[in-house]
């Protein structure tokens, strides 16, 4: 049975644990708000709010419905635009009215219910914020500017906002109606923990691949989460070394102030990574086991040189993250094993890190190749390397060899060409939809030489690397 309330009403289902809630919503709620638009997460018009209980007072964020199971909802305050009506429009739905920021409509609860999210934030609301929180909302009529438009108007609507009581504060401007008020103490009331007695359970983490790629077969599986599992969630320091539990989300990530000191820019890249109410709901542990061998996350902890703590009824144990993948979505882990966490070493004062991806679109995208590097460097010697590759292999790939040759060499044009060399003959890019192979060495070739002109921009010559074809290995382009 998954318990939890929708808008103001609480449920209990036992439709399977793997149906989509998106279904739910509109086939077994008949609320028709939620608008079934690509099924992958991708436009945004079944966004909803997921709120959870946490130290008694109820966190929002926007996920998208369509790739969420019921089971990640169990315990749990799930709001649609029916949910936020008043009498009257709300502050927000008024912005996008004035602003004519809709024409057909469809993709408007989306955007209605992206904008209240960043209501919710107990952060001061700015126009760059207002905009970024519908990043994950395509609308195929309006352009955008009247978008634009109306972020703005909410961005100043939201100027005052007490941020110590963002809830009570938005219910008392008309933001949302007067029940959310109660939501704590009844969440407080449902029962967080389900049982089980199914055997040869199927276990799944945010759902934002699998539930693209197996929805149909998983929508009548009564399946398990880890996302429940307090244990696996959260990010701190212990013995000079960062934890990040398996189930943690990509934007809590982003947003943790430990990550923000140990890896400043790295908040940065997380917008190429996913839409927000994707980046919401995707565990860290889900993009490495998933074993993509493009998969955003996994390039940026193979260059921070990351290790993996696997459990299971053997106890214990740590996996190298270089040598997890033994295989195109092949593991190195027993089938009654599972990921715990994953650890890297703090970087040094001295540190240089950088990830480039390269996509059909910037935002919103899989890569065709992505790549990161960590380097720690005295005077311009490399003292250390730790280079990453996806794309290119049919695993995520360490480049091993090339990061061995960078250290202790001084960081010249030449030495960067060798490099380079060393690091064509490591990988073995095929020919798919997102690229030719030779097109996908060069496209390698280019991050390669951007990580480098990013951290040594006075010593190499941009130029001088394009053009010096005979250190190459040319015979690839």
């Amino acid at each position: 049975m998954v318990s939890f309330i929708l808008n103001n009403q609480l449920v209990s289902t036992e439709s399977p644990s793997g149906s989509s809630l998106l279904d739910f919503i509109r086939y077994e709620k008949y609320l028709p708000g939620t608008k079934v638009g690509c099924r992958e997460g991708d436009c945004g018009a079944c966004t909803v709010l997921e709120g959870t209980l946490e130290n008694d007072k109820v966190i929002y964020k926007s996920i998208v419905s369509c790739l969420t199971p019921l089971i990640n909802v169990h315990g749990k305050h799930i709001v649609t635009i029916e949910g936020i009506n008043h009498e009257n429009l709300t502050p927000v739905q008024e912005a996008i009215v004035d602003h004519s920021a809709t024409q057909c409509g469809f993709c408007t609860p989306g955007f209605v219910m992206s904008f209240t999210s960043h209501a919710l934030s107990d952060e001061l609301s700015t126009r760059e914020k207002a905009i970024a929180t519908v990043s994950g909302n395509i609308c195929r009529c309006t352009g955008y500017k009247s978008i634009e438009k109306a972020a703005d108007t909410i961005s100043n609507l939201l100027k005052d906002k007490r941020t110590d009581d963002p809830i009570g504060w938005l219910v008392k401007n008309r933001f949302l109606p007067e029940y959310f008020l109660s939501i704590p103490k009844r969440l407080s009331e449902i029962e967080k923990h389900i049982g089980s007695s199914i055997s040869n359970d199927i276990f799944v983490s945010g759902g934002t691949d699998i539930f693209v790629q197996k929805a149909d077969e998983l929508n009548h599986l009564n399946i398990r989460t880890f996302t429940d599992r307090g244990d696996l969630r959260g990010i701190k320091v212990i013995n000079r070394r960062c934890v990040i539990g398996a189930a943690t989300t990509t934007s809590e990530i982003e947003e943790s102030s430990i990550i923000k000191d140990l890896l400043p820019e790295l908040s940065k890249y997380m917008k190429l990574v996913a839409s927000k109410p994707v980046r919401n709901m995707g565990t860290v542990g889900g993009n490495i086991v998933n074993a993509s061998p493009i998969g955003d996350m996994t390039i940026i902890f193979l260059a921070l040189n990351a290790d993996l703590t696997l459990d299971g009824p053997g106890g214990e144990l740590t996996v190298p993250l270089k040598d997890f993948f033994i295989g195109y979505k092949k593991l190195k882990i027993k089938k009654d094993e599972f990921l715990r966490s994953i650890i890297f070493p703090l970087p040094q004062r001295n540190v240089l890190f950088n990830f480039e991806k390269v996509s059909k679109r910037t935002y919103l995208d899989i890569a065709s190749v992505n790549s990161a590097i960590q380097i720690i460097s005295e005077d311009n010697r490399i003292m250390e390397c730790y280079l990453s590759a996806g794309g290119v292999s049919p695993i995520p790939l360490f480049m091993a060899k090339t990061s061995d040759f960078l250290k202790g060499k001084i960081v010249t044009n030449v030495t960067i060409l060798e490099a380079n060399k060393i690091m064509q003959e490591e990988i073995a890019p095929i020919s798919d939809v997102r690229g030719s192979k030779e097109y996908k060495r060069l496209l390698l070739r280019q991050l390669f030489f951007a990580h480098f002109i990013k951290f040594f921009p006075d010593i190499l010559d941009l130029k001088m690397l394009l053009n010096i074809k005979q250190i190459l290995f040319s015979e690839y382009f």
